[in-house]
């Protein structure tokens, strides 16, 4: 009888292992689902007013190569008065690629007041240009 419980037991033990370990949920469905509130929060996150944060939003925005942050982004480009946080705006813009954002870009690399965010501007600007 011990004998038969031990088998039962271990028989029990392998089929529930391999139910759990054969479930895979969709999960490209479940990140797509929440991207919108990342985007969200992260955009929102561009009106904090800690600078630290808001380059972090803006440098994620980028690599998630989200359309939707196109004119937050810009806005923090044109008005921010924040050298490294414009120079981060405008390398996620460069990132996301849109022609919007990539002609807020070259503009940037021509009339804007500081020289430094006009020398990162032009060559993120050329760097899409050589591919």
């Amino acid at each position: 009888m011990n004998r038969v419980t031990i088998l039962t037991a271990c028989f029990l033990v392998l089929l529930l292992s391999s139910e759990i370990f054969s479930y895979s949920p969709n999960l490209p469905a479940a990140v797509s689902a929440k991207k919108a509130i990342i985007e969200n929060n992260l955009i929102n996150a561009l009106e904090s007013d800690n600078e630290g944060l808001m380059q972090s939003a803006a440098y994620y925005l980028g690599e998630y190569k989200s359309e939707k942050a196109v004119i937050p982004l810009m806005k923090l480009l044109h008005s921010d008065c924040c050298e490294g946080l414009r120079i981060m705006a405008a390398l996620s813009l460069t990132k996301i690629g849109t022609a919007k954002s990539l002609f807020a870009v070259k503009q940037c690399s021509i009339f804007d007041h500081s020289e430094s965010v006009k020398k990162f501007c032009n060559q993120f600007y050329f760097s899409t240009k050589e591919k």
